[in-house]
C-alpha cells in the first residue's frame, strides 16, 4: 500500500495560559496564491502530500482556500499516515485587532484531509508547547468520541488512532475536550473529505472555506489584543462571524479573492465550525447548481439551490456554473453577519454574455 505523509486530568480554562508553538508545515504558501487555480496550487504538491496540505500563511491564520489536496482518481484503497498539531498563536482577526487563535496546524480552518472511501488512516495528534488540553474528534470516524477519547493530549504529548474511512461525505473535525465550544470558536476545526469510490464529478476549480463565530470582550474591530468572552458565547452573541479566520479575508480589499473564468465550474467545500450559529450559505449572483447538503456525498445532489443551510458541526459541498463575468460574493444570508465579517469573493473574468444578462 502507498503512504501519504504530512507534517504537521481536565484543567479549568481560567487556570490555563496558551503559548504559541511551532508547526512543521508541508508547504509554505502565502495568500498570494488565493487567486490561482486549484490545479496550479497542487502542482507544488509532492506525491506524499495528497492527503493533507497545510501552510505557513503570510496572513496570520487565514487558510488559503486553493491549497487543498487534489481529487482522487485511484480505484483501490490505500493507507495514509497523517500528523496534525495543535498550535496557538495571536493573529489579526480584523485590521489592528488581535485575537489568540487555537488551531490545527496554524491555520483556520484546519487543513483538509482528503481520502477515499475504504482507505485506512493512522493519525497522530500532538500538542505543541502550550498549557491546554486538546484532542481531535473526526465525524468520519466510527469509534469512541470520533477519536477524541484516544487523542486527548497536553503540552508535549502525542497520541495516535487508526481508523477506516467507511462512509463517503464531507465531515467536520474539531477539538473534542470539555471546553470544545471555546476551542472551536477560537478556530480549532476543519474538514475531512471522504470521496466516494466512484469519485466526484469533475470541476475546474475547488475552494475550501470554514465559517465560525468569535466572541470577544472588545467590540468589533477594537485595536490591540481582544480576550475571549465566555458570557457572550453562552448567549450566542458573536463579535465576529468569519470565513477562514479573519474579517472579509478572502476578498479583493483584504487578502485577495478567489478567481475563475466564465464557462468554468467551481466547487466550494464549506465546513461550519460554529460553535452556535447555523449558516445560510448563499452565492450572490448565482445558485448552487449541485448541492450536497450536510456534505452527504452518498446521495444525489439537489439542483439550483439558492441558499444552503449549514448547521454548526456540519459541512456543505456545492458547485457553481459561471455564466457571466462578475464578483460572486459568498455570504451567510443571515444578513447582519455580513457586517460581522462573513463574506468571501470569487472574481469571475471573461467576456460578457448579454443573452444571459445585460443591464438596461
Amino acid at each position: 500500500m502507498s503512504k501519504a505523509t504530512s507534517q504537521g486530568g481536565e484543567i479549568s480554562r481560567r487556570q490555563l495560559l496558551g503559548l504559541a508553538g511551532g508547526s512543521a508545515a508541508l508547504l509554505t504558501l502565502g495568500l498570494a496564491g488565493v487567486g490561482a487555480s486549484r490545479a496550479a496550487a497542487n502542482e507544488s504538491l509532492t506525491p506524499q502530500a495528497v492527503v493533507l496540505a497545510s501552510q505557513a500563511s503570510a496572513h496570520g491564520v487565514v487558510a488559503d482556500p486553493t491549497l487543498i489536496p487534489p481529487p482522487i482518481h485511484r480505484t483501490t484503497p490505500v493507507h495514509h499516515e497523517v500528523l496534525l498539531q495543535a498550535r496557538h498563536l495571536w493573529a489579526e482577526i480584523a485590521p489592528g485587532a488581535k485575537f489568540r487563535f487555537m488551531t490545527f496546524q496554524g491555520q483556520v480552518p484546519g487543513p483538509m484531509i482528503r481520502v477515499r472511501q475504504g482507505d485506512t488512516v493512522h493519525l497522530t495528534f500532538s500538542n505543541t508547547a502550550n498549557d491546554y488540553w486538546h484532542s481531535i474528534d473526526l465525524h468520519a470516524v466510527i469509534g469512541p468520541g470520533g477519536g477524541s477519547d484516544a487523542t486527548r493530549v497536553t503540552a508535549g504529548q502525542a497520541k495516535s488512532i487508526h481508523f477506516k474511512a467507511m462512509y463517503p461525505g464531507a465531515f467536520i473535525y474539531h477539538c473534542g475536550v470539555p471546553d470544545m465550544d471555546y476551542h472551536i470558536s477560537s478556530g480549532m476545526y476543519g474538514m475531512i473529505l471522504v470521496e466516494p469510490e466512484a469519485g466526484l464529478p469533475k470541476v475546474d476549480h475547488e475552494f475550501y472555506l470554514g465559517q465560525n463565530e468569535v466572541y470577544t470582550r472588545g467590540v468589533f474591530g477594537q485595536k490591540g489584543p481582544n480576550n475571549f468572552d465566555f458570557k457572550a458565547m453562552n448567549r450566542s452573541r458573536p463579535t465576529y462571524v468569519i470565513f477562514n479566520g479573519a474579517v472579509n479575508a478572502l476578498t479583493a480589499t483584504r487578502f485577495g479573492a478567489m478567481r475563475a473564468r466564465v464557462s468554468q465550474t467551481v466547487r466550494v467545500f464549506m465546513v461550519n465550525g460554529g460553535p452556535n450559529l447555523m449558516s445560510s450559505f448563499h452565492p450572490i449572483g448565482n445558485v448552487w447548481a449541485n448541492a450536497w447538503l450536510h456534505g452527504a456525498l452518498a446521495n444525489a445532489p439537489l439542483h439550483y439551490v439558492q441558499t444552503a443551510p449549514v448547521p454548526p458541526g456540519s459541512a456543505f459541498v456545492g458547485d457553481i456554473v459561471l455564466g457571466v463575468p462578475q464578483t460572486i460574493r459568498l455570504i451567510d444570508h443571515a444578513m447582519s453577519r455580513v457586517g460581522l465579517g462573513a463574506m468571501a469573493e470569487i472574481e469571475v473574468a471573461g467576456k460578457p454574455n448579454p443573452a444571459l444578462f445585460r443591464a438596461g
